[in-house]
C-alpha cells in the first residue's frame, strides 16, 4: 500500500472502528466489529487490506478495505495523473492498490487507454490488455457505477480466445487453470499457477486450445491437464460443468476448482488473492468443491464429502435436490471386520472406503434445496425470520421467502411452510434430519438489517428502494439474495406498500417533461417541481434546519391538480396515484401512511369538504404540526409485556391537494407553501401540454429519482450555502413579517435553484419565473394568516350591522366590555328578520373558531345583558309568560383593543 493511501486508510480506520496500534506484533487490535460489535477487529498495521474479527467461532466476519471505503479505490486518473514520463500512472496505482498485484511483475502486460461513452456523454481512464491484433478487453477505473451495468470494454471478436500474459510458456506446464477474469488469472500466477483468462463464463476457448494442442503435438510433448475454475456464483458453476465435460471430449484431461465463500458468491480469484486465500491449503479446498461439482450422483458426491469430514451423516446437495448420507456404523464395523478377514483388499483406506459403501445409504429428502441465505428482524415489532432460497432440479426458477423460528425447528412446521411458498416442494424428512440441517445451515448466518419503509434512512446516510440504492452518490442494484450490500452495511426493506418502479438506466431518461410542466402549468408547475425534488432531501433539510414546509395546492375541478400530482409521483415511479383521504381513514390507518416512506412526499386529498361534515370531523389540521419538524404524528403502545411505546418519526414531506384552502389554527397555515390553480388560465395550448404530459412514459422520467439521489451532496452543498441569502431577501420585503413565512419560501427558492443540478436542459427563465412566484405565494401567505376567512369575515360584517351600540346591544350577550358573546340561532333569527344573506349554520361553527381580529376565546353558558334587559322591560303580568332564561349558550371572542387596526 502506498504511503498515501495508507495514511488515509489509517485515519479513518482509527476514527470510525476505534483501532489501538499493537507497537510489538505491528497490528491494529480492539477495533469495534460491525458484525458482532465486539472490540475484537483486528488488520494489518502496514498492510491493512483486510479486517478481520478475532471471535473466530462467534463471528469471523472479514471485511476487506475496498469495500470500507470505496470512495478511495474509485477515480484513479484524478488522484494519479499521468505524465509524458509516466503514462500508465493512473492504470499502475490500480493494479498495485486496487487489485493487489506486484508492479515488477505485471509491467508490460498492460497500457494505460481512455474509454468515451457518447451516449452518456462521459469517460474513464482504463486499463487494456490485448488479445490479438484489433482485439482488446479494458477495465474502466474512474467512477465505474457511472456507467450502469458497464464495468469492462470489449473490442473485436473474442470468441474462442483466450488472454495469456506475454511471455507465458504454456505447453512447459503441467496444467492450466481456467479463470473468468484477467485479474483472475494474474491473481493465480502471483501464487505460482499458470492461468489463462476465457474473459467470460460463457467463452469456450476452443480455438486457443486447439492452437495449444497443435503445439504441443508438434513439440512431441503430452497437453497440460486443464482446471476450469470459473466464478463460483450459479452461472459460473452452470458454465464449469459444461465446459469440463466439453474439453473432455476434446481430449483434455479435466479437473474444476470451485472458489466458494458460502454465501458470499460475488467474491472471485482476485478477491481471495487480496484476503490471504490462497494458501496451499485453500488451494486443496477449492479443488475439493471442482470434485463435488463434478460428482456424477448424489452417491459419489457423498463419498467424496465422507472422504474429507468422516461424518457419520450428514446433508448435502445435489442437481438441486436435498439428500441425507447416514452411515449405519453397526453395519460398518461388521463390513469392516469382514473385509480385513477376507484380506482381497489390503490397503487400510480402501479397507475402510469398502466398508463406508456398504453400510451407508443416501435419501432424498426433498425433490428441492432450500438454503438459508441470512437472519432479518423488525427489532420494534419482536419478529424476525430466515430468509431462503428454495432451488428447483427442473427448469423453474428460484423462490425466495422467509420462514419464522418456529417454522425451521420441527419438520412438520417447515414441510408446511414450504408446501406453501414452493409449488410441489415436499420435505419428507423427521425433525431429527432438520436439526442436523439447520445446525449446519444456520451456524454464523449472516444477518441483514431491515427497515418498515422505503426510501432515506438517516442512520446510514442511504436511501434504500424496493429496488435500488444510493449512497454517497453512489448506485447500488438489489443483490441476487434480495438486499442491498453496501460495504459494510447489509440492509433491505420489508415494506411492500408503496411500489416503485425506478428506471435506473440513465440513457433512457428524457427532459422533454420539463418544457410540457411549463406550458401545462408555467411557474407554478416549476415550484411545484422544485418541493418535489425537496421532498427528496426532507430528512437532511431537517437535520440542519429543523424544519421542511408543507405543500398545499388547491384550486377549482378541473384546474389540473390531480395531473400535476399524478405526474410528480411518476418522477419516482410510482405509476396512477395521488394520494389518501385522511377523512375516509382511520386514525391507525393514517399513521401508517405517514410512516410508509421517508424523503418522499405524503399527499393528502380532498380532506377539506364543506359537503361531507361527517367525514371532515374525522381529521384535525393540527396533527400535522409535529410533521414540520419530523416528529411522530401518532404513538402506540408497543406488544410486548413492558411499557414501550412506539414513536416512528415522520421521515417524509406533506403535500395537500384539494379544491378548498386548509382551514385550520395559524400554527398550521404558517406551516405552509400555499398555490392556488385557476381553470380560466387554462388555454387550448395547455391543454394540449397538460395530455402530453399525462401520456409522458414513466421509464422515461423515472430517473429523475436516482439522479437526484446521486447528486445529493451537490444539492445540499447548494442549498445551506444560498438559503441564509434568500431568507435576507424576504425578510426585507416590507409586506412579509412572519419568520416561519420568509423560512418555508426561502427553503423552496433555494431549491428551485437547485434544479440544474439534477436537470441540467432547464431554462433560465422558468426558474426566475418560479422564483418571483415564490416571493408572490410568501406575501399572499403573510395575507392570509393577517385575515380572517371570508365566512368569518362575512359574519362579523352582518354582526357589526345588526348589533347596534354597546349601550344596547342587539347580538352581544356579555356583561363584560372586553367580551363579546354571541349565540348563533339568535344570530341567524335577528339576520333572517333584516333579511341578511348569511353563510350555512355548519360553516359558522366549522370557521368561527379560527377568527383573528375577534379572538375566539370559548363556548359557553353566558349570563344574558340582552336577555336580562328585555326581562326587566316586561310588566308582571307580561314576565308570567314572556320572561326568558338569562343563561345562554354562546361563542366568546375578545374585543380587539382601540389601538389595533382592522388586518
Amino acid at each position: 500500500m502506498n504511503p498515501q493511501l495508507h495514511n488515509k486508510v489509517t485515519s479513518r480506520l482509527t476514527s470510525d472502528y476505534g483501532f489501538k496500534l499493537d507497537g510489538k506484533a505491528k497490528f491494529l487490535r480492539q477495533g469495534r466489529c460491525p458484525s458482532c460489535n465486539h472490540k475484537e477487529l483486528y488488520t494489518n498495521a502496514e498492510h491493512p487490506w483486510v479486517l478481520r474479527c478475532g471471535r473466530l467461532n462467534n463471528c469471523g466476519a472479514e471485511y476487506h478495505i475496498k469495500d470500507i471505503y470505496s470512495d478511495l479505490f474509485n477515480d484513479w486518473s484524478e488522484n494519479y495523473k499521468a505524465t509524458p514520463e509516466n503514462p500508465n500512472a493512473a492504470a499502475d496505482a490500480y493494479m498495485r492498490d486496487g487489485r493487489g498485484f506486484k508492479p515488477e511483475m505485471v509491467k508490460g502486460w498492460y497500457r494505460q487507454e481512455y474509454f468515451w461513452d457518447r451516449d452518456r456523454g462521459i469517460g474513464s481512464a482504463t486499463v487494456r490488455f490485448d488479445l490479438a491484433d484489433g482485439i482488446f478487453w479494458e477495465r474502466l477505473i474512474d467512477r465505474p457505477e457511472r456507467f450502469g451495468r458497464q464495468k469492462a470494454n470489449f473490442r473485436g471478436q473474442y470468441g474462442g480466445m483466450w488472454w495469456e500474459a506475454p511471455g507465458a510458456k504454456l505447453a512447459q506446464a503441467k496444467e492450466i487453470w481456467i479463470v473468468e477474469g484477467v485479474f483472475d488469472c494474474i491473481a493465480l500466477m502471483h501464487h505460482n499457477i499458470t492461468a489463462v483468462s476465457a474473459l467470460t463464463s460463457h467463452n469456450y476457448p476452443a480455438q486457443a486450445l486447439a492452437a495449444l494442442a497443435d503445439h504441443c503435438n508438434q513439440q512431441g510433448i503430452d497437453r497440460p491437464a486443464l482446471v476450469w475454475a470459473l466464478d463460483g456464483d450459479r452461472t459460473g458453476r452452470r458454465f464449469t460443468k459444461k465446459h469440463v465435460a466439453q474439453s473432455i471430449e476434446d481430449g483434455w484431461q479435466s479437473t474444476a476448482a470451485l472458489i466458494d465463500f458460502g454465501n458470499n458468491s460475488k467474491l472471485d480469484w482476485n478477491d481471495a488473492h487480496q484476503r490471504d486465500r490462497l494458501s496451499t491449503k485453500d488451494f486443496e479446498l477449492y479443488r475439493y468443491n471442482g470434485d463435488l461439482l463434478l460428482a456424477k450422483t448424489a452417491s459419489e458426491k457423498a463419498l467424496l464429502m465422507w472422504r474429507r469430514k468422516r461424518h457419520k451423516k450428514f446433508h448435502l446437495q445435489f442437481n438441486n435436490k436435498l439428500h441425507w448420507f447416514e452411515l449405519d456404523m453397526d453395519k460398518y464395523s461388521r463390513a469392516l471386520e469382514k473385509i480385513r478377514d477376507e484380506g482381497t483388499i489390503h490397503e487400510e483406506e480402501e479397507q475402510i472406503e469398502a466398508a463406508m459403501k456398504e453400510s451407508s445409504m443416501v435419501l432424498t429428502l426433498a425433490d428441492c434445496y432450500p438454503t438459508a441465505l441470512y437472519f432479518q428482524q423488525n427489532i420494534l415489532t419482536d419478529e424476525s425470520w430466515y430468509y431462503f432460497r428454495i432451488d428447483f432440479p427442473h427448469d423453474g426458477r428460484s423462490i425466495k421467502n422467509t420462514f419464522t423460528g418456529a417454522q425451521v425447528a420441527g419438520a412438520s412446521e417447515f414441510k408446511k411452510r414450504l408446501l406453501s411458498i414452493a409449488p410441489g416442494a415436499v420435505f419428507s424428512g423427521s425433525t431429527q434430519h432438520l436439526d442436523h440441517i439447520m445446525q449446519d445451515m444456520l451456524y454464523g448466518i449472516k444477518t441483514v438489517e431491515t427497515i418498515d419503509f422505503v426510501g432515506y434512512v438517516k442512520e446510514h446516510g442511504a436511501y434504500i428502494y424496493t429496488d435500488m440504492a444510493v449512497k454517497d452518490g453512489r448506485s447500488y442494484e438489489l443483490n441476487e439474495e434480495d438486499f442491498f450490500d453496501l460495504g459494510k452495511l447489509s440492509i433491505k426493506t420489508l415494506s411492500q406498500s408503496t411500489p416503485l418502479t425506478i428506471n435506473t438506466n440513465a440513457e433512457d431518461f428524457k427532459q422533454d417533461w420539463v418544457q410540457l410542466l411549463w406550458k401545462s402549468y408555467g411557474a407554478k408547475g416549476i415550484v411545484a417541481l422544485a418541493f418535489w425534488m425537496g421532498t427528496l432531501f426532507a430528512e437532511q433539510i431537517r437535520s440542519k434546519h429543523k424544519s421542511f414546509p408543507f405543500l398545499e395546492i388547491i384550486g377549482d375541478p378541473g384546474a389540473g391538480k390531480s395531473t400535476l400530482v399524478e405526474f410528480l409521483w411518476k418522477l419516482m415511479g410510482r405509476a396512477d396515484y395521488e394520494g389518501f383521504d385522511p377523512s375516509k381513514s382511520t386514525l391507525a390507518a393514517r399513521a401508517r401512511n405517514f410512516s410508509q416512506t421517508s424523503n418522499m412526499p405524503v399527499v393528502l386529498i380532498e380532506s377539506e369538504r364543506g359537503d361531507d361534515k361527517a367525514h371532515a370531523k374525522g381529521f384535525d389540521w393540527d396533527e400535522l404540526k409535529t410533521a414540520y419538524n419530523g416528529r411522530s404524528v401518532r404513538s402506540r403502545g408497543v406488544k410486548n409485556s413492558g411499557n414501550d411505546t412506539y414513536e416512528p418519526p415522520f421521515r417524509g414531506a406533506i403535500v395537500i391537494s384539494q379544491n378548498d384552502a386548509v382551514n385550520a389554527s395559524d400554527a398550521v397555515l404558517q406551516r405552509i407553501v400555499h398555490m392556488h390553480f385557476y381553470v380560466a388560465s387554462h388555454t387550448q395550448h395547455t391543454k394540449q401540454a397538460a395530455e402530453k404530459l399525462e401520456r409522458f412514459a414513466m421509464d422515461e422520467c423515472s430517473g429523475f429519482l436516482p439522479r437526484a439521489t446521486l447528486k445529493e451532496k451537490a444539492v445540499m452543498d447548494q442549498f445551506n450555502d444560498g438559503l441564509e441569502e434568500i431568507e435576507n431577501i424576504l425578510a426585507a420585503i416590507p409586506d412579509i413579517k412572519n419568520l416561519r413565512i420568509i423560512k418555508n419560501h426561502a427553503q423552496i427558492i433555494s431549491l428551485v435553484r437547485c434544479l440544474p443540478l439534477v436537470l441540467d436542459k432547464i431554462e433560465p427563465e422558468y426558474l426566475e419565473a418560479a422564483e418571483n412566484e415564490i416571493v408572490d405565494m410568501a406575501t399572499d401567505r403573510q395575507r392570509a394568516i393577517n385575515a380572517d376567512h371570508e365566512v368569518v369575515e362575512k359574519f362579523w360584517e352582518i354582526y357589526d350591522y345588526l348589533n347596534g351600540s354597546d349601550s344596547e346591544p342587539r347580538l352581544n350577550h356579555s356583561r363584560d366590555d372586553d367580551l363579546i358573546a354571541i349565540n348563533l340561532n339568535h344570530f341567524i333569527q335577528v339576520a333572517s328578520e333584516k333579511k341578511q344573506q348569511i353563510p350555512m349554520l355548519e360553516d359558522l361553527k366549522r370557521h368561527l373558531k379560527t377568527s383573528r381580529r375577534r379572538k375566539f376565546v370559548i363556548i359557553k353558558n353566558v349570563n344574558s345583558l340582552i336577555r336580562d334587559r328585555h326581562n326587566k322591560q316586561l310588566s308582571p303580568v307580561e314576565a308570567v309568560s314572556q320572561s326568558m332564561s338569562e343563561t345562554i349558550k354562546c361563542w366568546v371572542f375578545k374585543k380587539p383593543n382601540k389601538g389595533d387596526r382592522d388586518e
